[in-house]
């Protein structure tokens, strides 16, 4: 006879995926973690065994249960590349198939960001990694998002594209297109080159693999930090952007006149950048007055372990137990 698993909660980005397995009362049971879940490149069904492989090792740490639990457990998915809800059905229609519970939800995986920030489901959050993407959700159930799939959906910003922008100033500061930039030395000097020339070459050709382009993010960071205006003006932009999208959310969900919250998280907003944040907040304060903003510490995997403790009915005790685990760094 298995243990009682309530919630199957997993949290699976495009580099990582944590499942933690969830009891009634709210102790995390088990975890564990596994590869990143990327169906554009692998398809669902090898993504999905990903997810697998992490659950099954999840399970077999199972106190005293042999290995198995029940199937009675809710799923709670927050994923990667679920960034339409037709995508985020046909996922969790993969996963219902593979019968590891009785019910399923499948979320993009920046709602587990924006819960794990929060005691209550009501707010708005906003991930800047390799990408960009925000949403906002409400007790009742109401959510406000953006597709959040590149150029074609009007986004502007994350680590990938900060990058390519900053090359691509740098390319026309130095051959004199563009404004001048210190950008035309730092960004070929992380990889020990002595020009935009080199790098563009050593990019084109491949010395430099593609892949590595995101070192730049850092390095535009810190050429802003050194007042370089060219620079400067990225960060604004990004500033704008992360307001622009945060202050709609919280629009559309009717919470620009009440205090509510604003979460930052991925790998861009968490590295607390002065020259971001600090102007995020500015800008907050006269799009959204009543908007609190902070940067989200909290584990993702709480975020979809807490949205399925929503779903089945679990009482705030229950929550704030299973929040006091990984808020004291149990997890």
């Amino acid at each position: 006879m298995g243990v009682n698993v309530s919630v199957v909660a997993i949290d699976a980005g495009n580099s990582k995926t944590d499942v933690a397995l969830i009891g009634e009362d709210g102790t995390v049971l088990s975890s564990a973690r596994g590869g990143g879940f990327q169906p554009p490149v692998v398809g669902v069904e090898a993504a999905i065994d990903v997810l697998a492989a992490a659950l099954g090792r999840a399970v077999a740490e199972l106190p005293d249960a042999g290995g198995a639990f029940g199937t009675s457990a809710h799923v709670s998915a927050c994923l990667a590349n679920a960034d339409l809800p037709v995508e985020e059905a046909e996922l969790a229609g993969a996963l219902e198939a593979r019968g590891w519970g009785s019910s399923v939800e499948v979320r993009n995986d920046t709602f587990a960001i924006l819960r794990a920030g929060v005691d209550e489901p009501r707010g708005v959050a906003v991930v800047c990694g390799a990408g960009i993407n925000c949403v906002g959700m409400t007790p009742d159930g109401r959510t406000a998002r953006f597709p959040a799939i590149g150029r074609i959906s009007g986004d502007w910003g994350g680590g990938s594209g900060l990058a390519e922008e900053a090359l691509w100033f740098a390319a026309r500061a130095e051959d004199g297109r563009g404004e001048p930039s210190e950008l035309t030395r730092a960004l070929p000097g992380h990889f020990g080159l002595d020009s935009m020339y080199a790098l563009i070459e050593a990019l084109h050709r491949g010395a430099i693999p593609s892949a590595r382009r995101h070192e730049l993010t850092p390095v535009l960071f810190a050429t802003a930090a050194g007042g370089d205006p060219v620079a400067l003006a990225l960060v604004e932009r990004l500033a704008e952007e992360v307001v622009a999208m945060a202050s709609v959310a919280l629009g559309r969900l009717g919470l620009l006149a009440e205090e509510a919250p604003v979460l930052l998280g991925g790998s861009v907003l968490a590295a607390r950048h002065p020259q971001l944040n600090d102007r995020i907040t500015e800008l907050l304060a006269v799009r959204a007055p009543k908007a609190g903003v902070r940067v989200v510490s909290e584990p993702p995997v709480l975020g979809a372990a807490l949205l399925g403790l929503d779903r089945t009915g679990a009482t705030p005790e229950v929550q704030r137990r299973l929040r006091a685990q990984y808020v004291r760094g149990a997890r």
